[in-house]
């Protein structure tokens, strides 16, 4: 539930969004995300989080990072950790959880409601340290994947929770060949 006098905020895990969006075979438009939103609601500000690699020539993510950048997205972002795992396996790992949370807490006095894209269970403590500063707010991820992409437990503690897939008409675009944010290791790929 979203009140037009509300002062609303967006929590974008960007990797984690990517991923459940993914997993659900659509791309999602961040320009009609983002107005999607202000019509809820007295739209403050929209974070997207999300970690880089700095030592490539060329970042797939970067254009996306620019376009949000100059189109009203508050970009919060950091060098991603690059490890070659057991296997022999490059893995890139990016975890922008703590970042996110302490921009909520700060922001939390200033806001009545804020939206959480993201499944990642770990962030239940930050949605229930919130709600008792009288802050409420709705999760987005989706449980019509396989595997669920959202944490039971942060579902439940949200005060509301929005499946992803139920917003594909209004925010989504079909999925590109060339995908944008690149392959890293989530917290909902850890759960």
């Amino acid at each position: 539930m979203f009140y037009k006098d509300e002062r609303l905020a967006l929590f974008i895990d960007g990797s984690n969004l990517y991923a459940a969006a993914r997993a659900l075979a659509f791309d999602i438009d961040y320009k009609l995300l983002r107005q999607e939103f202000a019509r809820r609601g007295k739209l403050v500000r929209a974070f997207y989080y999300t970690a880089l690699l700095e030592n490539e020539e060329y970042s797939p993510i970067r254009p996306l990072v620019d376009w949000l950048h100059y189109n009203g997205f508050s970009m919060v972002t950091k060098p991603a950790k690059e490890f070659i795992d057991s296997q022999g396996r490059r893995k890139v790992k990016g975890n922008m959880d703590i970042e996110l949370a302490v921009d909520a807490m700060e922001l939390a006095p200033r806001l009545d409601h804020i939206v959480l894209f993201s499944g990642d269970g770990d962030f239940r403590p930050l949605v229930e340290s919130l709600q008792r500063q009288g802050v409420r707010v709705s999760v987005v991820s989706t449980i019509r994947s396989q595997p669920p992409m959202i944490a039971d437990e942060l579902r439940r503690q949200a005060d509301n929770f929005i499946e992803l897939d139920e917003l594909r008409e209004i925010i989504g675009r079909p999925p590109r060949e060339n995908p944008v944010e690149p392959r890293m290791e989530t917290a909902a790929e850890v759960r």
